[in-house]
């Protein structure tokens, strides 16, 4: 245990069966360590214990009930749960202390910038903002009006190549490299993609005019990402109805809580989702970390 109630471990069973219950009491909120843990308790990390990558896992607890959680991937990803200013700067007092060098850490807004000055200061390690976004949850689903001409249609195996590559070119203008260079050395499965479920939007012909993808259900949540339109095919309602026919499925299938994250400077997206039923929830933000100035530390991972 560290001190003020940290507890860390490389058991994902034991976490979830201790912190569980509150993951699952926010799954909006929670949504992204939801599914982060899930990866990496099936995923080709699942069981390593004791390698120098493998997962780590932390739960911060109080009067008998656990009030935060962290998670270290093997690639690097720091994953925090809110945090006060103070827990913040405690942690990454200890976590330094410890001897963990995270490649970037990915939490709400204040929690990311918090643990972020703090890292700085006790490593040397100067932060850098890579990504920021807000995150939505579905309060009253309602369908675009006008509603495009077309249906939706669940992607299947035939699809494989037109979802890959509307997934690379997704990459390309977001500026994702690390799952663009996964795409590119057909490591498909590896990306955070190959577990998704695809949905298209059709026109009347047959042919797929958008692309949605939602994760599986974790904790009664489902995340819809990314959502997909070919450039020469947007301003006709196409992302709309995809991202309304994925919603749908979702509520339909069972999940309590449906959450999408959008881009702060993309209007027209926000704007969108907005008019589909999507409710504004919190802020995140991410943070990579250079590790010139902390001696001993090996360079960041690229993502």
């Amino acid at each position: 245990m560290l001190p003020d109630g940290w507890y860390l471990a490389h058991d994902v069973d034991d976490f979830l069966a201790r912190a569980g219950k509150f993951l699952r009491s926010r799954p909006a909120l929670h949504n992204t360590p939801l599914t982060d843990i899930e990866i990496l308790r099936t995923g080709p990390s699942a069981g390593v214990v004791g390698a120098a990558d493998a997962p780590v896992f932390g739960r911060l607890e109080a009067g008998g009930e656990v009030r935060a959680i962290l998670y270290v991937t093997p690639r690097g990803r720091l994953g925090l749960t809110p945090l006060s200013t103070e827990q913040a700067h405690t942690l990454a007092a200890h976590l330094a202390g410890l001897g963990h060098t995270p490649a970037y850490v990915i939490a709400d807004r204040d929690t990311a910038g918090a643990f972020a000055e703090a890292w700085h200061q006790h490593t040397g390690a100067a932060p850098t903002r890579f990504w920021r976004t807000h995150l939505y949850r579905l309060a009253t689903l309602t369908p675009p009006r006008p509603r495009p001409e077309g249906r939706g249609r669940v992607a299947g195996r035939a699809d494989r190549e037109r979802v890959v590559r509307w997934c690379r070119e997704f990459c390309v203008e977001v500026g994702e490299q690390f799952s663009l260079d996964l795409i590119d050395a057909g490591r498909w499965d590896e990306s955070r993609f190959g577990d998704r479920h695809f949905t298209f939007w059709e026109a009347p012909d047959g042919t797929p005019v958008a692309m949605a993808a939602a994760t599986s259900a974790v904790g009664g949540m489902v995340r819809v990402d990314p959502v997909y339109t070919p450039a020469h095919l947007r301003g006709r309602g196409y992302a709309g109805a995809v991202t309304v026919e994925t919603s749908g499925a979702a509520l339909t299938a069972g999940a309590t809580d449906v959450v999408l994250f959008t881009d702060p400077e993309n209007p027209t997206s926000n704007a969108l989702y907005r008019r589909l039923g999507y409710v504004h929830v919190a802020d995140f933000a991410g943070y990579r970390f250079g590790y010139a100035e902390y001696p001993g530390a090996t360079p960041p991972f690229t993502a």
